[in-house]
């Protein structure tokens, strides 16, 4: 009946009514809490189409206003389908979107551009039509999960900030709502730090990339970086919210945080290490240059994250907390000495240290930490939620302890991986995860338990950008699998192994031609384009099914 993707939960056909048409003298009625709504449509949809949408009043009973649009924010939709449920319905010569908020009517929407066809996606008008038809049908929607999320990498490979916006707007087209910024690494600094001003100066260039995985003997020469001011923060975290999406800042601590050191040697372990001679490091993997554990450290990243919490109102903060290796703490003399005045059992537990201090941080601001699985380690901070990346397995343990999970496990959902076992696949990284895999990915493991199962928030697919060089990169590995995944995480679906797969590459069909509309340079079903291949670039490939872990 319809291609929506992600699938809504009801579609019903209308055929005594006929297809609703928009034309030039559609009115756009925008009732109280939908002006952002109505701003998008204006912007998008009559962009593509040149039709004007003209404001409208609403109609006294029994006033023929002629054929409009009406969005308002419905009580009994968010009664009935939450806060982000929509109805979309015809109503004689009125297509009506309600919303049990207004992030239910954005949804509502983004469902509308999807009915009016590919051309609808463009920024222009392509074809000298007047009438754009909606299908006679009742679109009825709600979320299945709250954390719909996309992690960008753009501390690896700068991302920049007219790339970030594209993105927003991919992530909205398919109702993904958290868009979380990996700001901080090993390889760069990414976002303006008033009070240190170094950290972008310094932190925020390389001299040099290497191109492939790690092993690979081939390097970029010419010096990477950029960075976001912190007017361009403010620009990004609106843009999001008239999307109804969340950016979730992440800040790497203790570990990942070479580029810091190298604009701040007095942040590393000095007693171990000439931190005066590090540089930004201009290869992959983790590390071992990992931040000091003083109260001057401390002091340090409260001041950098003073600063972020005045630019991202989100009420999750992620602080990383991952692959942080302890060999300079062990050999370090002023880290044992801190172990053994915190009277802790170890490095494992001043790794959690660093968590837990910053978890009462924030908390004392309003704000959530969430962390990688390794912050289970040593510990787990009270009021911590935890990104699982390793498998499912912290975030099991953690839901089970009552703690907020966001479920990312790299063996399903890091889309960096390879998306087919052939030799044309660009820089193979990774487990092969085809279309059909991603769309066979459940966020809640089976015998979880309904307590814990309502502890999972939601679930992330990571973009992770070191083979991952620029937005021609980004978009091959992102789609058309993110499509999938935002399926998995907006639709009730059934099993995994019972959901229709054949019937979800069929709506595919006219995706595609959606993202060509939008410009994406996805991986076609049959393989890569000839430009989309790096011959001769070393990857990373793992050979066999990802295990459940």
């Amino acid at each position: 009946m319809t291609d929506l993707i992600p699938g809504p939960a009801s579609v019903r056909e209308v055929p005594a009514a006929g297809p609703y048409v928009l034309g030039e003298e559609t009115l756009l009625e925008a009732r109280p809490g939908t002006e952002g709504a109505a701003r998008w449509l204006r912007a998008t949809v009559g962009a593509a189409t040149g039709l004007p949408l003209a404001p409208g009043v609403p109609l006294a009973p029994g006033e023929d206003g002629g054929g409009r649009v009406v969005l308002s924010v419905d009580p009994a939709v968010g009664r009935e389908l939450g806060p982000e449920g929509y109805r979309i319905a015809v109503d004689g010569r009125v297509l009506r979107i309600g919303g049990g908020s207004a992030a239910g009517v954005f949804w509502g929407a983004q469902t509308l551009r999807q009915l009016l066809g590919p051309e609808a996606f463009r920024r222009a008008p392509v074809t000298g039509k007047r009438e754009w038809p909606v299908p006679a049908v009742g679109v009825e929607d709600a979320p299945r999960f709250r954390w719909r999320g996309v992690l960008l990498d753009v501390a690896r490979h700068f991302l920049p900030k007219d790339g970030v916006l594209r993105y927003l707007d991919l992530l909205a087209a398919h109702k993904l709502n958290v868009l979380h910024l990996h700001l901080t690494d090993d390889q760069g600094w990414r976002i303006e730090i008033l009070r240190n001003p170094r950290l972008t100066e310094a932190g925020a260039w390389r001299s040099r990339t290497k191109l492939g995985h790690r092993a690979s003997p081939l390097w970029d020469e010419r010096p990477h970086g950029g960075y976001y001011t912190q007017d361009d923060i403010r620009e990004i975290v609106a843009y999001a919210a008239e999307r109804h999406i969340t950016v979730v800042p992440e800040i790497d601590i203790p570990g990942h945080s070479q580029a810091a050191v190298a604009a701040y040697p007095e942040l590393g372990n000095s007693d171990v290490v000439d931190t005066a001679a590090l540089t930004v490091w201009d290869t992959w993997g983790v590390s071992p240059n990992v931040l000091a554990p003083s109260d001057a450290v401390l002091a340090f990243y409260e001041g950098v994250l003073t600063e972020v919490l005045a630019l991202f109102p989100s009420p999750f903060v992620h602080i990383g907390g991952d692959e942080c290796p302890k060999d300079q703490w062990k050999a370090s003399p002023a880290a044992q000495a801190r172990i053994r005045e915190l009277g802790l059992a170890g490095e494992d537990e001043l790794q959690s240290w660093f968590v837990r201090h910053f978890d009462r941080w924030l908390a004392e601001r309003g704000r959530r930490l969430v962390g990688w699985d390794e912050i289970l380690e040593g510990g787990l901070a009270e009021g911590a939620t935890v990104s699982s990346w390793r498998g499912y397995a912290g975030g099991i343990a953690a839901a089970r302890a009552g703690h907020d999970v966001v479920m990312c496990p790299e063996q399903q959902v890091y889309l960096d991986h390879r998306q087919a076992a052939g030799t044309d696949e660009p820089v193979p990284i990774g487990y092969v995860r085809t279309l059909e895999d991603v769309y066979r990915f459940e966020p809640v493991p089976p015998g979880l338990g309904e307590a814990a199962a309502a502890r999972v928030l939601g679930a992330q697919a990571n973009l992770w950008s070191e083979v991952t060089e620029n937005q021609q990169r980004l978009d091959y590995q992102a789609f058309p699998r993110l499509a999938a995944f935002a399926e998995t995480v907006w639709s009730h679906l059934p099993a995994p192994a019972e959901r229709d797969y054949p019937a979800f590459e069929r709506r595919m069909t006219a995706h595609y031609a959606r993202l060509d509309a939008l410009g994406v340079d996805y991986r076609p079903p049959g393989g890569p384009r000839p430009w989309q291949r790096r011959p001769g670039v070393l990857g990373r490939p793992i050979e066999g099914a990802p295990p459940i872990v």
